[in-house]
């Protein structure tokens, strides 16, 4: 049996992740949307990172996600912006940028090998750095603080 659309399969769950993990693939699905949901992403940007700083971090997560989509093997695939799964395809874009903006540049682009064109695997890795600390600081940012219990709660994007 061939899958037509193996970027989809359904490879884990969202609340199996970080806040900033599952904000970014909800930025993600937001972008690839449309105008709509672009906006909504421009604006929590604009909202969480210090002044002066917020065009040039969406303008790298614009950039990101061209470069994903223009260089790509094939078509990347990515489930409905309130699905609770998460999809293959947003599972290797997840894993590139954790890894890049872990520091681990060279995994980040040799998984992005993967995806794209060999000749861009290591801008993705670098853009998607950049990616990943602006995300991981506006969750920061956006994160409740700690119940009693000290548990971190985890936002639903559902």
């Amino acid at each position: 049996m061939h899958l037509k659309n193996n970027g989809g399969v359904a490879v884990g769950d969202l609340s199996m992740l970080a806040a900033w993990e599952q904000a970014l693939i909800h930025d993600l699905r937001l972008w690839c949307q449309g105008p709509d949901g672009r906006a909504q992403v421009w604006n929590r940007f604009a909202l969480t990172l210090p002044r002066g700083t917020a065009g040039a971090h969406i303008h790298v997560f614009e950039d990101l996600i061209a470069t994903l989509s223009t260089y790509a093997r094939r078509t990347l695939v990515r489930h409905h912006v309130e699905c609770a799964c998460l999809g293959a395809d947003e599972a290797v874009f997840l894993h590139i940028v954790r890894a890049a903006s872990a520091g681990d540049i060279h995994d980040a682009a040799m998984v992005a090998a993967l995806v794209v064109l060999p000749a861009h695997a290591e801008r993705v890795a670098l853009m998607a750095a950049q990616v990943g600390v602006a995300t991981r600081h506006i969750s920061d940012v956006a994160t409740p603080v700690a119940d009693e219990a000290g548990d971190r709660p985890r936002t639903p994007l559902h």
